[in-house]
Order: structure tokens, then sequence, then C-alpha cells
């Protein structure tokens, strides 16, 4: 069964899917003015440069977007000045605009709607001709569009197949209409971006929905309000939704390196400047007697979880793997077979090259938004920005979360909290955040900074004898109040 967790707090919207209680999936996106995968603008086209085959847009934002001055468009003849509707199809990084296209879409469950686009495709995964044609008599093309039926509409009825058609035809019409008559560059189309996107194309036959927030139930219900075989619930606990479930702990891993394998093996997932590099080793694999099938169960599986960590991290560019060699050619389709199946799921543009001379598998993935250490780490000062730390705004959430568990299950009021000496600045710079955040203003803290810790150590202080002990790093009242 799939399960999805939804979670959203003042600064971020967090979403992770779980298939038989195995985290697959992890979406985060941040609470910002930032241009998003996905959505849509209109946009005036402020410079033109040849030279780089760009053009530049202002889209209403501090940073103009820009684009591919590709053939199509030097034959259509765009000029300075001209306004149009445009997608996101690349997130800013750094003083780099987001990069647009001109060829809008507009997701549904079933099927996907292009402006610009041509006739109908079938997602990969619908490979049974009779169910196209059973498809192709319900929809029928439309000038000027592109649809591409999803995986899901095998199963959807004509009535809802139809419905979804006109509804996605008539946004188009209302964002041309926009671009028409509204003088305001800007946003138009893509609120709740990421949840409406994921909703739709994780849906199964047998899915629960878990959620954290009131506003983004409701909104979930009324567009799933068809679909009875979906469970929806609402979380109301004192933890995060992520910790509760278990989900936390979980995304913590994904910032190790070496990821053990249930068979004794291990991979070892490195980032260098141009690449991800995953080495395959064989470790603690040497019950069988059988050289070449522990070699073989060794790359099966590492090629499974290859395909879950790529996913699960959101690993995108070029991503090489160097598996144990095999001196069976037999034994590298089998492995192949693998690592295309745990990538089968995968919704980002993927493509697996088969093993080089070298027995090197390379893919080339585009990434779909942020990786998610975007958002969990930090360049480190202390290293000169060098190595990454987890950034303080996690954890806070980390330790708000323990100090919400020992409060409510023992009625702890006392914590010692060690942090690593990399936050000390920022902490002591502002205490009063840093103890609010942590849901700890009406609580005794004692706050030390050490070296050589990963993020932070919490105690419950229950004796009189442990406050004893610490009571040099106890933070006064006009500290947590100034």
């Amino acid at each position: 069964m799939r399960e999805i967790f939804i979670e959203r707090d003042e600064r971020l919207l967090r979403i992770a899917i779980k298939d038989n209680n195995t985290l697959m999936e992890s979406f985060v996106e941040e609470n910002s003015d930032e241009p998003k995968i996905g959505e849509i603008y209109k946009g005036r086209v402020k410079n033109i440069v040849p030279a780089i085959n760009s053009i530049f847009i202002d889209i209403g934002l501090e940073k103009e977007a820009y684009m591919y001055f590709s053939k199509e468009l030097k034959e259509e003849g765009i000029k300075k000045g001209q306004e149009f509707l445009v997608e996101i199809i690349k997130e800013p990084i750094n003083n780099k605009g987001a990069k647009v296209s001109k060829n809008i879409s507009v997701p549904g469950r079933f099927m996907v709607i292009t402006k610009g686009g041509y006739g109908i495709n079938y997602s990969k995964r619908i490979s049974n001709e009779e169910e196209k044609l059973k498809i192709s008599d319900i929809i029928s093309p439309v000038d000027g569009y592109g649809i591409t039926i999803r995986t899901e509409a095998v199963n959807a009825s004509e009535e809802v197949l139809l419905e979804e058609k006109i509804r996605l035809l008539r946004v188009i019409y209302e964002m041309e209409q926009k671009l028409k008559y509204s003088l305001n560059l800007g946003k138009i189309y893509g609120d709740n971006m990421i949840l409406n996107r994921v909703i739709s194309e994780n849906l199964g036959n047998k899915c629960k929905i878990i959620i954290n927030n009131e506003e983004d139930t409701k909104a979930v219900k009324e567009a799933l309000a068809e679909s009875k075989d979906i469970i929806i619930e609402e979380y109301k606990g004192a933890t995060s939704l992520f910790d509760a479930y278990g989900i936390e702990k979980e995304i913590l891993k994904l910032r190790h390196k070496k990821v053990a394998l249930n068979c004794g093996g291990n991979i070892v997932i490195d980032k260098t400047e141009a690449m991800y590099v995953i080495d395959v080793n064989s470790s603690k694999n040497i019950k069988g007697r059988s050289f070449d099938k522990t070699i073989l169960e060794t790359n099966v599986e590492a090629a499974k979880e290859i395909g879950r960590q790529i996913r699960l991290r959101n690993l995108g560019g070029i991503i090489v793997i160097d598996f144990i060699d095999m001196r069976d050619f037999s034994q590298k389709a089998i492995v192949m077979d693998a690592l295309k199946d745990a990538l089968k799921e995968d919704k980002g543009n993927v493509k697996v090259f088969p093993f080089t001379e070298l027995d090197l598998v390379q893919i080339a993935r585009k990434r779909r938004g942020k990786s998610i250490y975007e958002y969990l780490e930090e360049g480190c000062k202390r290293c000169n920005m060098e190595g990454f730390v987890l950034k303080l705004s996690y954890i806070e959430k980390l330790i708000k979360n323990e100090v919400i568990k020992a409060e409510k299950e023992n009625s702890i009021k006392s914590f010692y909290i060690e942090l690593d000496k990399n936050y000390e600045e920022m902490v002591r710079g502002d205490i009063f955040s840093f103890v609010a955040n942590i849901n700890s203003l009406k609580n005794e803290i004692y706050l030390n900074f050490v070296d050589g810790i990963e993020g932070y150590k919490i105690e419950p202080l229950i004796f009189n004898s442990q406050k004893e002990n610490v009571k040099n790093y106890k933070i006064n009242a006009y500290e947590k109040y100034e």
C-alpha cells in the first residue's frame, strides 16, 4: 500500500512517499516568492542575445528568467517587448534566474495538456494497444495542444477522463485571458504546485494520505472527492508528522555516504564537482560458496537500492555507478534490468546507458526541483564553507520534537542541550529565537557548545544533582526574553 505524508509548517512544505512501509521519495518546498518548477508566469521579452542563443524575460520578479533562443522561436519572429506565457522548467540558482519554456503544460491526474503540442501521446507504461485504442475513442486530439495520457487513465471511466480534459483546457483558456487582459507581469498559475503534482503523479488504487494541515486536508479532499479507495487522514499530534511516523530519522540517514545492503554489502555515494559517483562493495557478503553468485546477489540488491537512493536524494546530472566486476555477461543484463526496474517509477527525465568497457554504468537524470541536501545542510563557517553541517533551523525542529515528547510523556521541563560550536555565534546572537523555536520559553534550558558532535545532543534533567552538574550553562530569564 502506498502512503503519502504531507507536512507543512511556517517555513517548509515536506512530502514523503512510502511503498509497503519503505520510504521511496521525499520532496521539500520552501515558502518563498522564488519561482518553482511547473509554475506559469506572464512574461515580457527584455532582451535577445543571439551570441549566446538566449532570450531574457521579465516575469515580474527581481531576477529575469531566460530561455533558449531556438530555431522555432527565431522563425516565429519573437521581438523585444513581446508578452507571452512561460513555464518554469528550472529553478533559479545563485545569481542566475529561472529557466523557462514557452510550451506551457497543465497536469491532471489522468493526463497532461501542453499548449503548442500535437496529438495524443501515451505514458511508456501503457503498452497494451487495446487500452490505447479504448482511450483514443474517448479522448480526441485538440488543434494546437498536445495531450499526454498518464498510466492511471487506464482505470478511469469515460466520464472522468472527459471531465478532466475539459477542466485542463479551461485552465489554459483562463490563463490566456489573463495574458490578454491583465496589465501586470507575474505568476498566474501554480499555487501549491508541488502538492498538486505529487498527488496527481503518485495515487494508486490503494493509497493513504496523512496531512498535518487543515487547509491542505480540505484541498486534497476536494480534489479527490470522487476517489473512494483513497483514505485521507488529518494528523493532529504534538510532534511533527515526520517525527511521529519515523520519517525524520530516515531523512537524516540521507546525509551518510554509505548505505548498507541486507546481503551484507554496501554502496557509497560521493559527490564531485562534475557528477555523483556510486561505488558498490561486497563488504561482509561472504556467506555464499559461489563467488559469481555472491557478486550477482550484491550487484542486484545494490541496483535496486541505487534506484531508490537516486529518487530519495533527488540526485541530478551525471551519475556513474561502479558495480563489482562480473565475469559472466548475462549477469550484467540481470543487473541492468534490476536498475531500470528500480527507476521506472521515477517521474524525472532519466536515461540509463549500457555497461562501458570498464564495467561502469552511466545515468543522466534531470533533477526535479532542489536536492534534499539544500534544505538539510549549509556551509560550515569554521572550515571556510568547504564542508557542510546541518542547518540550524533543521536542528531546532529536531530538538523541538524531543522536547515535546519529553514534556508529554514524562512532564519534564528541564533540558541540557549540547550544540556543535559551528552554531555558537548564530545562537548566542539571538538566544530568544533559539529557545522559542525549540518550544522552551517556559522551560529550564542549559546550553553548551562543544566540538566533535554531529549537530546536537539533548538530555532531559530529572534530578537536582543533574542540574547542579550543568548549572554554569543555564540560560537566564533575561536572555530568553530580551
